[in-house]
């Protein structure tokens, strides 16, 4: 069984005009909801094996929040620019390189690339929020053989979500 968890990064910060889009870091927003989703999904028990995120600033970000969260689990962490501005195709070559050592992974990018992911393995959803995680499970034992004929629904949960409580 291998769990992906599809993570977009923080509200980012759109208040300087001299930023590339790779350079946006995180709003104020971002940084009370990006470790807030962290510690929610650690309290929730949803532990990655490792955690691989864009090479923006505002994805690394949001990432870091969450390996500080796991951090005396000592989770490893991979930067990748495929992950930025890339296509679902893109995205799944990247998660499909994954090691079968690991069963859960976590991937930290942008929109639309997530929304698109989400919903190529048939799920359907018109917007992965900022800060937002969804996780799939699949019915196999190597990343490069997930597929939407094995993937099931294994979670979704938002900053906005009053449902989910952490301890």
């Amino acid at each position: 069984m291998k769990k992906l968890m599809i993570c977009r990064h923080g509200k980012s910060y759109w208040g300087d005009a001299s930023l590339t889009d790779h350079e946006r870091p995180l709003a104020k927003r971002g940084l009370r909801d990006a470790p807030m989703m962290a510690k929610r999904a650690h309290a929730n028990h949803i532990i990655p094996e490792k955690i691989l995120t864009s090479d923006a600033l505002r994805a690394k970000m949001t990432a870091a929040f969450y390996l500080e969260s796991y951090e005396k689990l000592d989770i490893p962490y991979e930067i990748s620019p495929n992950l930025y501005m890339s296509s679902v195709k893109e995205h799944l070559n990247e998660v499909k390189k994954t090691s079968d050592k690991i069963d859960t992974l976590f991937i930290f990018g942008h929109n639309p690339a997530l929304t698109q992911l989400i919903n190529s393995f048939g799920e359907k959803l018109d917007n992965l929020p900022t800060a937002a995680v969804f996780g799939f499970k699949f019915d196999v034992d190597h990343w490069k053989d997930i597929t939407q004929a094995n993937a099931t629904f294994w979670m979704y949960d938002y900053p906005k979500n009053l449902s989910t409580k952490t301890s």
